[in-house]
């Protein structure tokens, strides 16, 4: 007998033939998918299990994975506007500086991670000041993280040295590294704010422990005048000259590169995460994403921080990904609904080296799905629910939420923490933030 079934599902699984099972069942046994079925056939019908839920119709999918967030900046959401990326981070931290301790980051965290949950994203990587807190954050909302020691060369959040970053990269492995809830990662601001020393060792740490390396490249072009005023070189190839690059490096945004720079990615296999909300407020620009697809990048998709973007909401980053290469190509088959699902799913599993436990809905993976409610207006009558899931689903369509098995989000509420009373702490600290950059 299983732990959980769920039947009645309109199961699209995200796997590698985007294979979709009507008036489907599946079952879940520790935390693991252990059958998935059409209704009406003889395994369906031998499958029991100790907790029944009818999906009522729904999607059930696959739990999305934001590849690149800052949650606990959502304590400073809308605080800094209508600026380029450089001065915008100029008075972000100045705020940060001010009101930024572990407890707050912790506040901060449950408030991002919380809305990352609530919109159907079970994993998330994530890069902030005190990734211990992060982890605690998800740990109580029953979500995975990817995340750990950061590296910053100007004078950052509580007075740290270079040799304090080493050692919390360091540390952190150690501590998390066992926790299957827990992808441990290296992740150095970026190669404006960190000497290619400095990068080169978070590198090497990295390296040493199996980590994961995570930075933000080529994001704007203020930042390649930038490296190449200082360094004579492009952003990629910077990282590329330092050996920066692999199959176990994430680079977030990618939005200025030259053909040069698309194929040392893609011969390098290292992994691209899209922000395209961030990049269009900020005026960044827009990446080359068809470029990048057809070269065969493993793309993925993040929603950045709720500071820049505003939101964490993966929905509306798959729709812009999707609207975005279909209109500056101008060809409605620059990218499919399909291949940014995937994205947003199994990519984003392959990137953190998880693709055999995580991404898809398959046999042997792990239980962490969604069931998106298909039930409404906007979704009637549904011909092809992938389209849908891109261009039509929204994150108030998320009902339930699983990780390996757990029922963490039940009818739109978080099932194990209290969420009002952070809701409260963040509401009086409110002032605080305000008074930051007055």
């Amino acid at each position: 007998m299983d732990d959980i079934l769920i039947k009645d599902a309109l199961i699209v699984t995200c796997d590698g033939s985007h294979s979709i099972i009507e008036n489907g069942v599946m079952a879940v046994s520790q935390g693991k998918i252990t059958a998935l079925e059409q209704t009406g056939t003889s395994a369906a019908e031998n499958l029991s299990a100790k907790k029944i839920v009818s999906a009522n119709g729904n999607i059930l999918m696959p739990g999305l994975i934001n590849m690149h967030c800052h949650a606990a900046d959502s304590l400073f959401r809308g605080l800094v506007e209508n600026l380029p990326l450089e001065e915008w981070l100029g008075r972000v931290w100045i705020a940060e500086k001010a009101i930024l301790t572990p407890e707050t980051t912790y506040l901060g965290s449950i408030l991002g991670l919380a809305e990352n949950l609530l919109s159907g994203s079970t994993t998330v990587m994530d890069m902030f000041w005190y990734p211990d807190q992060t982890v605690k954050a998800a740990k109580d909302l029953g979500m995975r993280i990817s995340t750990g020691g950061i590296f910053f060369d100007l004078p950052g959040i509580g007075g740290r040295s270079h040799k304090d970053f080493i050692f919390e990269a360091n540390n952190f492995y150690q501590k998390h590294s066992s926790d299957d809830s827990v992808i441990p990662a290296v992740l150095p601001h970026g190669s404006y704010t960190v000497s290619p020393q400095n990068l080169s060792e978070a590198k090497s740490i990295a390296d040493r422990h199996g980590m994961l390396f995570c930075t933000h490249a080529a994001e704007t072009q203020a930042e390649q005048n930038d490296i190449k005023a200082r360094y004579d070189n492009s952003v990629i190839r910077h990282l590329d000259k330092h050996k920066l690059l692999g199959e176990t490096s994430v680079l977030a945004h990618c939005v200025h590169l030259d053909e040069k720079e698309i194929s040392l990615l893609a011969q390098s296999k290292t992994n691209i995460v899209l922000n395209p909300m961030s990049n269009l407020k900020l005026g960044s620009g827009i990446a080359p994403v068809k470029a990048m697809h057809r070269a065969e990048i493993n793309l993925t998709i993040g929603t950045d921080g709720a500071i820049s973007g505003n939101d964490l909401d993966m929905w509306l980053a798959m729709r812009l990904t999707c609207g975005l290469a279909k209109g500056v190509n101008m060809e409605a088959d620059a990218l499919t609904a399909e291949q940014v699902l995937h994205m947003a799913t199994i990519n984003g599993a392959k990137a953190l080296g998880k693709s055999n436990t995580l991404g898809s809905l398959e046999i042997g993976k792990n239980a962490d799905f969604i069931l998106v409610d298909i039930n409404n207006s906007h979704s009637i009558p549904l011909f092809d629910p992938i389209t849908h899931l891109v261009f039509g689903a929204g994150r108030s369509d998320v009902t339930d939420v699983f990780v390996s098995g757990k029922h963490v989000v039940k009818n739109k509420k978080i099932s194990g923490l209290d969420i009002e009373k952070i809701h409260e702490e963040v509401r009086q600290l409110a002032p605080s933030i305000k008074a930051s950059l007055e």
